[in-house]
């Protein structure tokens, strides 16, 4: 196909993020004309801006939350990857109306601001926690995927609106890699809240090629999401232990709020009609009406027959493998040639 992003304008929200701040040399060496840094932090959009020093970066203070500063933002954009979010499981589950007010109202600007200004697609990241959610950033974000179908199946336009579903990314802000990282450094001794729990590796260059392929495959109302191997906390501190020749004792504290012991980002009635694209999974949206009535005699026959998708019954891998996979992370590489 032809090089959709070229000459194009790209809107980030919650650009100064992990993952606004990854896609975007991709999308440059893809030629897209401009890149729009969308997000209500000065101090990060102002890094931002004198670390890469980038002439077709333009930088908009704004908050998903007011929809009038969400159509500023919009207003002349070609495509739209919505980051914003509020992502901290027990800040989430203590303050959740802020939760809703970003993760549902803001989504909700965001999708219905490209549909208005016509962008021609939208592409929403959501997370493993919004499937089976027991936190209120769980819920949220599920209610955004929601949204973004609602989008979909009620368009005015050409919008296309999907979205892509990924767990925890390794060593991203927040994550507990670069904690155990810290706490090895500084001969702390390791906080884990449950060591049998699983959890999907996803670098974060894994997490752009799966926005960048939902980008490119769509269609109206999908979700896509990245097949991934996964690993048991106790494992992944044994890989840590080994790489950095620590003995550090390990200090189990006990599960966080909202915390699961395994990773779930696909149900086992969402595999039913997963189209497996190789490295991904497309799980498309139900696009029947409201009329019920008709399914009372012409219901869907599939039998639910698979398992859910999820970090324990994944591809898991041992010490050795884990440890692999850590060395190519250069977060990881850069701790190990400069050790505390």
């Amino acid at each position: 196909m032809a090089n959709p992003f070229k000459n194009k304008i790209a809107l980030v929200t919650g650009g100064t993020g992990s993952f606004g701040r990854a896609v975007i040399a991709p999308l440059l060496a893809r030629g897209v004309r401009e890149i729009r840094i969308f997000s209500r932090d000065e101090l990060k959009q102002e890094t931002m801006r004198i670390d890469m020093a980038e002439p077709r970066l333009k930088f908009i203070i704004g908050d998903v939350r007011s929809r009038e500063s969400v159509d500023q933002a919009t207003e002349g954009a070609n495509f739209v990857f919505h980051a914003a979010a509020l992502k901290q499981v027990p800040s989430c589950d203590f303050f959740p109306m802020q939760a809703v007010l970003t993760n549902i109202v803001g989504s909700n600007n965001v999708i219905e601001s490209a549909i208005a200004h016509r962008v021609g697609r939208v592409i929403c990241l959501s997370t493993d926690k919004a499937v089976y959610p027991i936190n209120a950033m769980g819920m949220t974000k599920g209610l955004m995927e929601k949204l973004a179908q609602a989008g979909a199946r009620n368009r005015r336009g050409d919008t296309l609106v999907a979205c892509v579903r990924y767990g925890n990314v390794m060593h991203s802000r927040g994550s507990v890699i670069p904690l155990f990282i810290e706490q090895i450094r500084s001969k702390r001794p390791l906080t884990v809240t449950e060591p049998t729990m699983t959890r999907f590796l996803l670098a974060l260059p894994e997490a752009i090629e799966l926005v960048i392929h939902a980008f490119e495959h769509a269609e109206q109302g999908d979700i896509f999401i990245k097949k991934a191997s996964a690993c048991s906390i106790d494992v992944l501190i044994e890989a840590l232990k080994a790489l950095f020749r620590s003995e550090a004792p390990v200090n189990v504290i006990g599960m966080r709020h909202g915390e699961k012991i395994f990773e779930t980002l696909a149900t086992r009635e969402e595999m039913r009609n997963a189209e497996d694209m190789g490295d991904y999974l497309r799980l498309r949206m139900d696009a029947r009406d409201l009329n019920y009535s008709k399914y009372f005699t012409e219901g869907d026959r599939k039998e639910v027959s698979q398992d859910d998708y999820t970090s324990h019954n994944t591809t898991r891998l041992n010490v050795r493998e884990v440890q692999k996979l850590l060395r190519s992370l250069p977060e990881v590489r850069a701790a190990l040639r400069h050790p505390a």
